[in-house]
């Protein structure tokens, strides 16, 4: 059985994958901002699209907010 992710605290990579207890952590935060820069900041429709149950990673996450911000993709 596979231990449950802990968004607050575990290292998250752009391979990480989004689970259904996905939270906006201040860990989420930081890998977020580091990934797609200062300029990063959640907003409802986002954070909708990330818990829409699709499967993705971390790095699709960043993406997804980059392209939405038409800025260049990781």
């Amino acid at each position: 059985m596979m231990n449950r992710f802990n968004w607050h605290g575990d290292i998250i990579t752009a391979e990480t994958p989004v689970t259904s207890t996905y939270r906006n952590t201040q860990n989420v935060r930081r890998f977020l901002e580091e990934s797609c820069g200062p300029d990063f900041k959640f907003n409802r429709e986002f954070m909708a699209w990330i818990k829409d149950a699709k499967p993705k990673t971390m790095g699709d996450v960043a993406s997804e907010w980059l392209r939405r911000e038409h800025k260049r993709p990781i």
